[in-house]
């Protein structure tokens, strides 16, 4: 693996007082496809669903704040299981706390710690977190020198590629490099620049013009880095056209509101056929049913199958059925199996192999 001391890059900008680090093995886990962290969306029982389609997919947390870790329920907040791999992101911006919540990250037994720099939220936003610490490049550094200095596992950074009217390359270039002086060598790149107080977060995911040639730049001047892509792509057909072209793909909204995308991407990218539908529904009917049992609400773990059968005749009449039904207090693994019939979904011949995953097969 090769590693460039800043001096070889070209920087008009001074570089923070970091040693030129060497950090634990960054490039270990396989990054070729990501599941991005999204608030609400990706906790432990979406991770584990998710992980039935696709062994291969590097999963990541939704993300936790330092202060939701030093000063709350850290079992609670951490626990997670038959997700690995898989990274947990964290939001803060003093390296101590985010050092002390690091070590609480690889204890858990999680395969990387991601920080956020690409949260665009209000709310983040007010707690001086999330992608308004672009402003502050040489604070990252800070932040991800002190987490490397505590932890074997990689330690890596989510982002965008600006905030405002700060979108130049130049500035991006910047922040990328200072943050490089400090050890990270793996980035995931959100290619759009936030716009703070001005858009909604959903805004903000679809409103600002991507620009992937910033990835693509940034990649070929920091070559013993990994820049992971997200943004923009929903299919495999965009999968696939700019997957050469940088070290990684992350998706987020698409793959949660279909899962079997993650299906048709392991069988792309992987050659790996996953099980069917009915086949991982059966096994997380299994998962519900324990969890209810130690007493996880069934509203927490359901909510991840509402679009389960994206595509599939009858995935309406099962949204609709499960969605009613599923924040009854005290309901069971009985209300999905029920919707199932309703829907007519628990015989249906086409869940096997649904015509799109067949064509990807085809054309692997």
């Amino acid at each position: 693996m090769l590693h460039y001391s800043p001096s070889k890059i070209n920087c008009d900008s001074p570089m923070p007082e970091h040693p030129t680090l060497q950090p634990s093995p960054q490039h270990v886990l396989d990054r070729t496809l990501s599941l991005a962290p999204m608030m609400g969306c990706t906790d432990r029982h979406c991770r584990y669903l998710l992980r039935l389609l696709s062994p291969n997919t590097l999963m990541y947390s939704e993300m936790l704040t330092t202060g939701a870790l030093m000063y709350g329920d850290v079992a609670k907040f951490l626990r997670h299981g038959d997700d690995e791999p898989c990274a947990l992101q964290l939001g803060g911006n003093d390296p101590a706390a985010l050092r002390a919540c690091a070590r609480l990250v690889e204890d858990a037994g999680y395969q990387e710690v991601n920080l956020n720099v690409g949260c665009p939220s209000d709310r983040v936003q007010s707690g001086g977190i999330g992608a308004c610490l672009m402003a502050k490049p040489a604070l990252i550094a800070d932040c991800v020198a002190a987490m490397l200095a505590e932890v074997q596992i990689p330690v890596t950074v989510k982002t965008r590629i600006g905030i405002n009217d700060k979108d130049q390359y130049e500035h991006f270039q910047h922040f990328i490099e200072t943050v490089y002086a400090a050890g990270c060598r793996v980035f995931i790149i959100h290619a759009r620049k936030a716009v703070l107080g001005g858009l909604s977060p959903k805004d903000n995911r679809e409103i600002p013009p991507l620009k992937y040639d910033y990835v693509y730049r940034i990649r070929a001047e920091f070559p013993d880095c990994q820049f992971i892509l997200n943004g923009g792509i929903n299919d495999v057909a965009s999968a696939l056209e700019v997957l050469p072209r940088v070290d990684g793909l992350m998706l987020g909204r698409a793959p949660y509101a279909n899962p079997w995308l993650l299906a048709e991407l392991e069988l792309a990218l992987y050659q790996h056929r996953s099980i069917d539908r009915l086949a991982a529904l059966d096994d997380y009917l299994g998962y519900m049913a324990r969890q209810v049992e130690i007493g996880e609400p069934l509203k927490h773990m359901a909510r991840h199958l509402l679009g389960w059968f994206t595509g599939i005749r009858g995935a309406r009449a099962f949204r609709r059925e499960l969605s009613t039904y599923m924040f009854e207090p005290g309901s069971g693994v009985e209300v999905v199996q029920q919707a199932l019939i309703k829907a007519g979904l628990d015989q249906a011949p086409e869940l096997d192999i649904p015509p799109s995953f067949a064509a990807t097969a085809s054309g692997a």
